[in-house]
């Protein structure tokens, strides 16, 4: 008897494994389903991705003599979840077993398992191949250590896949270029344009389904250029290569006022949906700096961010959850500001990263981690505000890598499960990596007042709030030794100005 593979909208892979055996009689099942498309509030590009990249794989599918069972959102009989429709296709045909790939995220591998107990045939989960390490491989890595920092297990992935290794030892003599990736953009620096992907016929279908159903969804939705084929994926990785990698190294920390991408990749919501395969991106960076095309600390600093760190909180996330989604280590209890959503704030830098999220679904990884990510720290923002909030906003935004960078990095709610330390900064950081506090309506200059800019007092308020929690991490020790000489008086400026910012934070 046949069986019926499930692919879900982040498993767009012809290698997926739960398509590995397939053999003529085989039924691929795909749905796009309401409880999924409104678990969070989804930015409206977002759905429009995974929609419109949803078809284009049904049909590649199918072209390549697979038939799909393809239930699209308005579908009349569309039950609404994952579990109805598997129960209906179930109904309707004849099928020994459900084969699937485990899904990225806890509660939908929760339900997975729930499954056994609701049908009448085995339901198969098979590992998800596409990464480099399995989840039993980090295990095995994590087990008895007392910390787990990302640095050490990327040089074990490094040995393990050769990447940019000469024999036994790192290419260039040492494992990260972090160091040489910090240059803040000139004024004369020319960018490179980016591919235009104008919308075919099905993406135009999903434009008007996404407009009509969610109209009300945060985010613009057009004009829309995002890679919804492997194809074109492909075309925008190989425009990355060519074009932008040569000097991402550089600038891969850098701002700057109105511009969203920069010399970065754009292609993480490509290879979270499975359109693009962790090993090829890798080879592809690798092959071009063994051409010559492109210097060591941009190839390296690109390979770490896939080869580290998107292995590293995939196997954290599943090593941890679901205790980790509810820790609170700071015990941060403050509300989301409306400007997170709306992008009506006096900061520029909160205003430009708001902004880019809004029209684009995506932000780079320094306006996320330093910017939305360090207010959210220095204000004391709940954890599951700013967790759903980078859910909702980003096109590239599973759990599986979304918790771990919020949660660890961005917030430090894990209290340093994830990182040494928290990434708190002031405004002299951004000054430092940008050029928005350059038109900025505060002053990056002023500590104190009303013309201060509310990331050099929020700072120390941070530090003072959360002195007993902190105070003994070796890597804030400088941090404490410096607040130990601060006069009372310039406390009590810091208290009454961080006082004065959150009453009128809302």
């Amino acid at each position: 008897m046949p069986t019926l593979r499930l692919v879900l909208g982040d498993q767009l892979s012809m290698s997926l494994s739960s398509l590995a055996d397939w053999q003529e009689g085989d039924t691929i099942l795909m749905c796009e389903v309401i409880e999924e498309a409104q678990y969070v509030p989804h930015h409206k590009k977002k759905l429009a991705f995974i929609f419109s990249a949803m078809r284009h794989f049904a049909e590649a599918l199918a072209a390549d003599g697979k038939p799909v069972r393809y239930v699209k959102l308005d579908d009349a009989e569309n039950s609404g979840s994952f579990t109805g429709e598997l129960e209906r296709a179930l109904g309707e045909g004849a099928f020994e077993r459900v084969v699937i790939t485990e899904p990225g995220e806890y509660r939908v591998m929760e339900m997975i398992h729930s499954w056994q107990d609701s049908v009448d045939v085995p339901v198969i989960v098979r590992e998800d191949t596409r990464f480099f390490a399995t989840l039993g491989r980090f295990e095995r890595w994590a087990d008895g250590k007392k910390q787990l920092r990302m640095e050490f297990f990327y040089r074990e992935m490094r040995r393990e896949t050769g990447y940019l290794m000469a024999g036994d030892k790192p290419e260039g003599g040492q494992w990260n270029f972090d160091k040489d990736n910090r240059r803040k953009l000139p004024k004369d620096a020319v960018l490179p344009d980016r591919l235009s992907l104008a919308p075919d016929a099905i993406t135009q279908e999903v434009l008007a389904l996404v407009e009509g159903r969610f109209a009300d969804n945060f985010g613009d939705l057009e004009p829309f250029g995002m890679p919804v084929t492997r194809e074109d994926a492909q075309a925008v990785l190989a425009h990355f290569i060519e074009k932008c990698l040569p000097q991402f190294g550089d600038y891969q920390d850098a701002m700057a006022e109105g511009e969203a991408f920069l010399f970065h990749s754009t292609i993480s919501a490509a290879m979270n949906a499975g359109l693009l395969i962790a090993s090829e991106v890798c080879e592809a960076a690798e092959i071009a700096y063994k051409a010559g095309d492109v210097p060591l600390n941009a190839v390296e600093g690109f390979i770490r961010q896939i080869l580290g760190w998107r292995e590293y909180v995939r196997g954290l996330y599943w090593l941890k959850m679901p205790d980790y989604k509810a820790l609170n280590a700071l015990e941060a209890d403050r509300p989301l500001p409306d400007f997170y959503w709306t992008g009506d704030t006096k900061m520029a830098c909160l205003a430009d990263a708001i902004s880019t999220t809004k029209k684009h679904a995506y932000a780079h990884h320094i306006q996320r981690l330093m910017i939305t990510g360090n207010f959210a720290l220095l204000a004391g923002i709940a954890p599951e505000a700013i967790n759903e909030w980078y859910m909702v906003v980003y096109a590239d935004a599973y759990e599986w890598v979304e918790l771990p960078n919020t949660h660890g990095m961005a917030i430090y709610a894990d209290g340093g499960i994830m990182a040494s330390k928290p990434y708190a900064a002031s405004g002299a950081y951004i000054d430092k990596m940008s050029d928005h506090c350059k038109n900025c309506h505060y002053k990056v200059k002023v500590k104190n007042g009303p013309e201060a800019c509310p990331f050099n007092y929020l700072y120390w308020d941070f530090v003072m709030r959360n002195a007993d929690k902190l105070q003994s991490n070796p890597r804030m020790g400088m941090i404490y030794r410096s607040l130990e000489r601060t006069s009372d008086e310039r406390r009590a400026a810091i208290k009454v100005d961080a006082e004065s910012f959150f009453e009128n934070l809302y």
